[in-house]
């Protein structure tokens, strides 16, 4: 009963004082964690991907708001130049890696291979299978430089995906974000999914899992995503029993997730 009681109150909305007091809590934690993180010259990268409007803008933001922006970069790569598309792929990506004290926020990634730059066409099929041998590699070669790497993957519904970019069409505010890609996203749903699936399946390691953020609530998925941030990384002062990600939010990538629902078909 009470295990039905857990699911039943993790599924009701957040109210605005609730979900406000709770991120402040969590944006204390995170300046905790920025202070270890120059005080002992770490490195960490943190990627975030997903479909189009799942929430990662809303989500960095929330995590940056209050962080030092000299020690904290956000990188969201724009359309690659003809350099870029001679240059050995993970030219790019490796130029924005942290140095010392530093923690880098990328807003997609290099698994734009995987999942945009495969399913718009935009690479060749033997470009996506040479990427998907060589992504592990290249983060294990980063965990051997001593950069921390945390990898996170936003997925929301179909429909919820819809509403959002209807909205986001409508309102003077974020009319910049729609593009071409973002007009296609529902039109290329199922080559997304198999996209992902396939993503999934071949770069989801031991040493850099995929965490998966069930993203229909905005405000939980941002809570969550925090407190997953927050027991992924160790740092002086962390409460001993900090509070855990909800398990029905974010969760630790396995197959039988592609099957039970807990992830957008």
């Amino acid at each position: 009963m009470g295990h039905k009681q857990k699911i039943a109150d993790a599924s009701a909305p957040l109210d605005k004082h609730a979900y406000e007091s709770e991120l402040y809590k969590l944006q204390v934690e995170l300046v905790k964690l920025q202070k270890h993180i120059i005080k002992y010259n770490e490195k960490i990268v943190v990627l975030f991907e997903g479909r189009d409007a799942a929430g990662k803008d809303g989500t960095i933001k929330r995590v940056i708001e209050h962080l030092s922006p000299r020690e904290v970069r956000v990188i969201a790569l724009g359309k690659p130049s003809d350099r870029d598309v001679t240059s050995w792929y993970f030219q790019r990506y490796a130029h924005y890696l942290p140095a010392a004290q530093e923690m880098i926020l990328f807003n997609r990634s290099w698994y734009n291979r995987a999942g945009v730059e495969r399913v718009m066409g935009f690479c060749t099929k033997a470009e996506t299978e040479t990427f998907l041998e060589d992504a592990p590699v290249f983060e294990n070669l980063l965990l051997h430089a001593g950069i921390k790497v945390l990898k996170y993957y936003l997925d929301i519904s179909k429909d919820e995906q819809k509403k959002r970019l209807k909205d986001r069409s409508q309102d003077p505010l974020t009319q910049w974000k729609i593009s071409p890609i973002d007009q296609a996203a529902q039109k290329e749903w199922d080559d997304y999914s198999e996209a992902r699936n396939i993503m999934f399946a071949r770069t989801h390691t031991e040493a850099t899992p995929w965490h998966v953020v069930h993203a229909d609530d905005k405000h939980k998925a941002r809570l969550n995503v925090i407190r997953d941030l927050l027991c992924n990384l160790e740092y002086k002062d962390k409460p001993e029993r900090i509070e855990q990600p909800d398990p029905n939010i974010v969760f630790c990538y396995t197959p039988d997730a592609l099957k039970d629902g807990r992830i957008a078909p």
